[in-house]
């Protein structure tokens, strides 16, 4: 079952269960998703609806550092909440260990020496890290691996 199958028969169970927030939630996926269906002028594959689920799970993990600045601990809850929802179909995400060692490895394979070789580093790394790695997280380890060359 594809993930955007997985999506609409979870949505439907929520409906049946009454469960407003899950519903809500899955509801605002598919529509982020179905706007780049229409955008694109193509059916999204499970790559495509993954980078999706992931970019709106870092919307909601950004705003969710704004609310806590605000102090608004309330909407900080409801942000935890939509992300975890949100996780369940996305691919398990990558250990610190194995982060390491792709990283590791793609600078093996490219030949990078250091701070110039970045950006062909950070390409062949992250269509392998789609969705099971923040991007952030994955140019700041690059970054530092190739300060120390």
């Amino acid at each position: 079952m594809s993930v955007s199958e997985s999506l609409v028969e979870d949505m439907k169970e929520a409906m049946r269960n009454n469960d407003k927030e899950r519903l809500s939630v899955i509801r605002m996926a598919r529509a982020a998703i179905k706007n780049v269906e229409i955008e694109s002028r193509k059916e999204l594959d499970d790559d495509d609806v993954i980078e999706i689920l992931a970019k709106e799970v870092k919307q909601r993990r950004d705003s969710m550092q704004e609310y806590a600045d605000y102090g608004r601990q309330d909407e900080v809850e409801k942000l935890k909440r939509e992300i975890a929802i949100l996780e369940e179909y996305l691919p398990e995400p990558l250990s610190e260990e194995e982060l390491e060692e792709l990283i590791d490895r793609k600078i093996e394979e490219v030949g990078a020496e250091d701070m110039r070789d970045m950006g062909e580093v950070m390409g062949s790394i992250m269509p392998e890290v789609k969705g099971r790695a923040d991007g952030k997280v994955v140019n700041e380890k690059v970054r530092a691996r190739l300060q120390d060359n």
